[in-house]
């Protein structure tokens, strides 16, 4: 199996990431989770006022919110690659629902960018049967790091 090209940029100066941890983690999802055969895709970490102008552009939704999916091209480019889509993840927001949630900003970023993969490959909790919801309970369960889950 070919790798899958993932490109993490953080795009926010609010809170710090554990780059390095959330790279081994993107590592680990597309080893263990089929791209579909997509060759490429990203996972942008931005601030909530970039996600919330976002949001508001793509969804009509006027505030931030915590990951947002856009979905590449499903035909292949001029050189045959095929671009997956993009994540994009609210650091801050993701912070507070951490805290909320009682575990890390790491665990917390690891289970957005899930999220967000499987979006890409189709899944939507909004309209299924509960399927993507309990596939990223089990891959919460088999990828994120023990150490992220603090």
């Amino acid at each position: 199996m070919t790798a899958v090209e993932t490109t993490l940029l953080n795009r926010q100066r609010q809170v710090a990431v554990d780059r390095a941890g959330l790279e081994r983690f993107l590592g680990r999802l597309t080893r263990r989770v089929p791209s579909g055969g997509a060759d490429a895709w990203s996972v942008c970490l931005v601030s909530d006022r970039r996600m919330r102008q976002l949001n508001r552009e793509y969804r009509s939704v006027d505030s931030a919110t915590d990951v947002l999916s856009f979905p590449g091209d499903s035909r292949p480019d001029p050189d045959g690659s095929l671009y997956l889509g993009d994540v994009v993840i609210s650091v801050p927001t993701a912070a507070r629902a951490a805290g909320l949630h009682g575990h890390t900003l790491a665990c917390e970023l690891q289970t957005l960018a899930l999220h967000g993969y499987l979006h890409l490959l189709g899944y939507d909790h909004e309209t299924d049967d509960g399927s993507m919801l309990r596939l990223q309970r089990r891959l919460q369960r088999e990828l994120i790091d023990a150490e992220a889950e603090g």
